[in-house]
Order: C-alpha cells, then structure tokens, then sequence
C-alpha cells in the first residue's frame, strides 16, 4: 500500500465518512479533515452505549458528529457554521427516523438542515442509485423546503445522514433519532469488522447490498437463488442474464456501481466458498428479478496485517486502488 495515498478506509473511518464542505449554493458533500483520536473517541461513546429505555438520551450536536444511538441531539450555533455533517447509523436489521424539532433558523438567510436517505462521500452515495428504491431527488429532504408539511424523515437502510449550514449565531435546532425494525433489510452498511449476515429479498424486484468497510476474509455458506435451485453446481455464462444472481465487488469507494467485479454467483450451492479480498470496502450485492425468494449467508472477519501483506505480494492491491 503507498505510503501517500490515504485509502478508502482511513477517509471514511478516519475522516468519520467525510465532513461535508458545502460548496457554494451546493447541497453535496465533499471531504474535510478528522483525526484518528477524534474519530473513535465517536465510536467508543456512541455504538457501545445503550440507552435506558425510562429516559431519551440527550446531548449537544457537533457540527461533525456520528450518532449511533436513540435520542435527542441539539445543536446551538455559537458562531456562523456553514460545513457540517451528522452521519447516522444503526444495526442492519433497523432504519432511522429522524424528526426535526424545535428549529430555530433562518432559511431566508441561507441556513438549511437537509437529512439524506443513506450516505454521501466525495460524490458518491451508499445505496447507489440503481440499488436505491427511491430516485435521487426524493432522497434528499430539506427542511426549508417542507417546512410543517415534513417533519419526520425515516431512511429505507441502516444509514442517513444529516448535513446543515446555519449563518448567524444563536440558531439553534433539535433532533430526535429513533431505530426501528426492518423485517426485510436490504443496503447495509457493517458496523463491525466481522460478523455473520444472511441477506434475503423475498420476491421483490430490487437489488441489495452488504458493505464491509475493511479488507475481509469471506466465505459464503449458503446460496439459494430461486430458478436454479435444482440445477447442478456449474459454471453458467453470463450470470447477468439470468436476472437473479449475487455479485462480490471491491474497490475504494462505497457507489456499488463504480466498485469492480471480482466473482459472480448464479447457481445455488451449500458448501463454503472462501476468498480474501484486499479491498477497503468488500461488497456482498444480490440482483433479484422479483420472480424467485432469494437468499445467500456468509462470514467475515478482517485480514491480519500478514495476510495483508500476502495479497500485496500477489498484486491484488493493484486491483483494489488502481482501478
């Protein structure tokens, strides 16, 4: 791995998935800068806190924060903040509903509070557009825009994120976070760097995602895709044609449809299937026609710095980070 190139990992953990500069009239997000300390000193207070369910955990809203637990979060702008970003998470069974409360802004003056439907980093989005259900344009909520008529906004995945300008001090405003079940999740992003995870699309037509933000291990246990359930275990070309099939993808960015292929999977198996792969965000995506109940399971755990060094011995991190 070069010494001067930041990956993708360390922007997105290191910079807590990037902390939007607003450019101009823009409402995309590009990279700021975060420290590694301050980065999992977000981790520690946030994913491992459980909260009682007699009283609403309350704290004050950074102008960069991550937020993994139910709550309220308050932000009081003590001087102009015109580049800041909330990044929301919860497990990959549950959604988040954000709800505004108590705003106080002026967005005659330019302020806005625009909560979006998953993640943005350097342009790129997590669902991608042609995993997303929704069109890009109604995944973006602005406050300003709607006002009364919206006041709550929940996310279709385990992910959304919050971004805001506000230009005089003294504004302030409150949200209130909540998680709920998702029976049928479908986008997720890991929180852990290993687990176990059984993705299922119950004959729905849509594609779904399980993004792994760290060079993994991965053995798939079991596959089970509707039509080529009694066919023997073969190799079919074109898995894309049948309509129904399971895509490993790598690279350094989190929009599935720019990682790169590394295996596609269309006839259902049980057995284990193992691979390593180098890349800083390891993708599990299944395609579904909508005709069959699909279903796949796998493992995974993070690489060892041996093994690490292994695969860059054989030239995989040409594939991951130079392309």
């Amino acid at each position: 791995m070069r010494v001067m190139e930041r990956t993708f990992r360390e922007q997105l953990f290191f910079l807590v998935l990037c902390l939007s500069v607003l450019k101009g009239d823009t409402r995309y997000i590009e990279n700021n800068e975060i420290s590694k300390d301050e980065l999992f000193s977000f981790f520690n207070s946030e994913l491992k806190r459980e909260t009682p369910e007699e009283f609403l955990y309350r704290r004050p809203l950074r102008c960069l924060d991550m937020v993994a637990v139910e709550g309220q979060f308050t932000f009081n702008a003590e001087r102009p903040q015109l580049s800041c970003a909330a990044f929301f998470m919860a497990e990959p069974n549950e959604v988040i509903s954000v709800d505004y409360d108590n705003v106080d802004i002026d967005c005659r003056a330019g302020d806005f509070i625009t909560v979006f439907d998953g993640w943005v980093m350097k342009g790129e989005k997590f669902p991608s557009s042609q995993d997303h259900p929704l069109p890009l344009y109604e995944r973006y909520v602005d406050y300003c825009d709607s006002g009364s008529m919206r006041k709550s906004v929940r996310s279709s995945q385990n992910v959304a994120m919050v971004f805001f300008r506000i230009h005089n001090a003294g504004s302030s405003f409150t949200l209130t976070v909540r998680k709920h079940i998702n029976p049928f999740p479908c986008n997720v992003i890991s929180q852990s760097p290993e687990g176990s995870y059984t993705m299922v699309i119950p004959q729905q037509h849509r594609n779904c995602s399980f993004s792994i933000i760290y060079p993994v291990a991965i053995d798939v246990s079991e596959f089970s895709l509707g039509h080529y359930n009694n066919f023997p275990k073969r190799a079919m070309p074109g898995c894309a044609e049948s309509g129904d099939f399971v895509q490993l993808l790598g690279g350094s960015g989190i929009d599935t449809s720019k990682l790169l292929p590394i295996t596609d999977l269309c006839i259902s198996f049980t057995g284990p299937t193992h691979m390593k792969i180098g890349c800083d965000n390891t993708v599990v995506r299944m395609v579904s026609s909508g005709k069959y109940i699909s279903r796949v399971s796998f493992s995974y755990r993070v690489l060892d710095s041996q093994e690490l060094q292994t695969l860059k011995l054989n030239n995989v991190e040409d594939f991951c980070f130079n392309n």
